[in-house]
């Protein structure tokens, strides 16, 4: 479909059924319908081979119907001069050169989202561009950041987009560089040893700059036409421009979207949008408002890739907690790999900015820890901060628990508890731009990151890493980070403490205890239970001052098990801890 260039010339293809003649036009030949006519094919199909036609080309399709003549973009333009501009031949080679990544097991993922016009912008006069985040991604890895999840770039209105406004879906954003500059980013991000994971966007089309809409002329209900649907299925949150996933041509369209950005850009898996709004209309449990077409859509796709590509990550954002999202088609599942999980970033996000500490549910927490979806620790991703929790009347952690002071101890030290926790708990861990460098106020895509604030808060940068590192067992000290298994052992509700016991196989160099301090209470010598004699290191404190002038430095050393039974563990041991801190402990393998 769309313009396929060969050693020929150019095969020019399109699903146009109510269409009479289709013509292929623009300043090749004045725009003159008459010299490049397509052939009516099967089922609403048009085509024709043009061999004076190569990349580069900018064309339009001229289509004669019966409300009357039209001209419009390819809907599988693959490169356009703007969001209302022409469509362009893309020239599909680009140099990949040793480009054999290999994707990092899912349970090894550390995803760090970002959104290409604000992450890095060096030139305050445009929106950054893939090319100038090139030059960040050396920071990412030494971060220790191995995935990359990055906010919409397909093609919007205008130069300024979180992205969730798709007008050509198979375009790259012209402002952020086009495919040339994607192509480069993936392959100098797997380079580094980062995967890269896409968000797109299958919920709704447009609204604007859309051509897709009444795409033929055709419509029912003023409604938008072939590709979308005409009555109430239509009714989105962002308008009446929901796809049609009932019709073959438009769920193929969507299929071969997915498909290829995983085979031709090599991207290493997809994020897909509230998706929740894919298989209901309200996005809702409701089922008398379901869409069975678009639940099945979604599990087609999902069934191609795992059979074609398994090692790809698709993740799903529903945040309904319906564990059917990540359970495999063959048991009743829509077969997604894992899934945003508001059950871990709505309870913990709560207990870090509850301003007063009786106020804090340890309940709560210990259940968004030990959650999971089909027993599958790595179904869920979990964090504290996404587009969506910093934005639409919400804010950065640390800014939401002290509006204009966020770079104050208060701030620092519950927002940086928070990460501890998201790089520690079972499930996969995302933090987003700017994370770790305190970023303060509230998303937006004309804010820039100010990458002063990532020297002025070195510290809980190298905080970040720390964590990720330990995360990532990168030192041999803490694999049950790595595994299924955790087991929250100590709830203390009155005083605000909670600790758990991470594993994989179990054992010295495996077995991690993690102790958190949600109140503002030093302990000199915090009793805790331990599963295993021998001595336990602290191989993290969050209270070190080596973080944040700022924090206490407050002593936590090592300990030797003590035997006798202790929060249902056969031996204890008593550690120092600071107030609002974490403690991440394991013995020597």
């Amino acid at each position: 479909m769309g313009a396929v260039p060969h050693a020929r010339g150019t095969t020019f293809r399109v699903w146009a059924p109510a269409a009479t003649a289709v013509a292929l036009v623009g300043p090749f030949n004045q725009w003159n319908s008459a010299t490049h006519p397509l052939t009516h094919e099967t089922d609403g199909y048009w085509a024709a081979d043009f061999a004076d036609l190569g990349p580069g080309t900018e064309y339009k399709f001229r289509l004669i119907t019966p409300t009357g003549e039209l001209t419009k973009n390819d809907p599988y333009a693959r490169e356009v001069t703007h969001s209302a501009g022409n469509s362009v031949v893309q020239d599909p080679h680009f140099d990949w050169e040793d480009d054999h990544f290999r994707m990092p097991a899912w349970n090894e993922l550390v995803v760090y989202e970002l959104h290409v016009g604000t992450f890095y912008a060096p030139d305050p006069s445009r929106p950054g561009t893939f090319y100038d985040a090139i030059g960040k991604l050396d920071y990412l890895r030494e971060l220790g950041i191995n995935a990359v999840e990055i906010m919409p770039a397909t093609e919007f209105p205008g130069s300024l987009s979180w992205g969730y406004n798709p007008a050509h879906p198979f375009a790259i954003e012209t402002d952020y560089g086009g495919a040339t500059a994607f192509k480069e980013f993936i392959k100098q991000a797997h380079r580094r040893g980062m995967a890269v994971v896409l968000d797109v966007v299958y919920n709704h089309f447009g609204p604007g700059d859309l051509d897709l809409w009444q795409f033929d002329g055709w419509q029912q209900n003023d409604g938008g036409g072939i590709y979308f649907y005409n009555d109430w299925r239509a009714e989105t949150p962002w308008g009446h421009n929901r796809p049609d996933y009932g019709r073959e041509a438009v769920r193929r369209y969507i299929r071969d979207n997915a498909l290829m950005w995983l085979e031709d850009y090599r991207l290493d898996g997809l994020r897909c949008d509230a998706i929740a709004h894919i298989r209901n209309v309200n996005g809702t449990t409701d089922p008398a408002h379901d869409l069975p077409d678009g639940w099945n859509l979604m599990k087609w796709i999902n069934e191609e890739v795992r059979e074609k590509m398994p090692w790809k990550i698709m993740i799903a954002e529903d945040l309904l907690g319906d564990e059917f999202i990540t359970r495999a088609p063959e048991e009743g599942g829509q077969g997604f790999s894992s899934q945003w999980d508001a059950r871990f970033v709505y309870p913990i996000r709560d207990a870090l900015v509850t301003p007063a500490d009786a106020d804090r549910n340890m309940h709560a927490v210990a259940q968004a820890v030990a959650h999971a979806y089909n027993h599958d620790a790595f179904q869920r991703v979990v964090y504290t901060e996404s587009h969506d929790e910093v934005a639409n009347g919400k804010a950065r952690v640390p800014e939401e628990i002290m509006p204009g002071a966020a770079a104050s101890w208060f701030p620092k030290k519950r927002s940086t508890l928070g990460a501890a926790l998201v790089l520690t708990v079972p499930g996969i861990p995302m933090i987003f731009q700017g994370q770790p460098m305190l970023a303060d106020g509230s998303f937006s895509d004309d804010r820039p990151l100010n990458w002063d604030r990532a020297s002025e808060h070195a510290g809980l940068v190298r905080l970040y890493h720390d964590l990720i590192r330990l995360r990532r067992n990168l030192d041999g000290h803490t694999r049950g980070l790595l595994g299924q298994h955790v087991e929250v052992h100590h709830i203390n509700n009155d005083d605000k403490l909670l600790a758990f016991i991470r594993r994989d196989q179990g054992g010295p160099g495996d077995t991690t205890v993690v102790l958190c301090n949600f109140a503002d209470r030093a302990h000199e010598n915090y009793r805790l239970g331990l599963p295993r004699k021998g001595r336990w290191r602290v191989r993290f404190n969050s209270d070190w001052e080596g973080y944040d002038q700022e924090f206490g430095n407050f002593e936590s050393v090592d300990c030797h098990a003590e035997e006798g039974i202790y929060d249902d563990q056969p031996f204890h041991g008593t550690f120092g801890l600071a107030p609002y801190s974490v403690l991440i402990i394991s013995q020597e393998a």
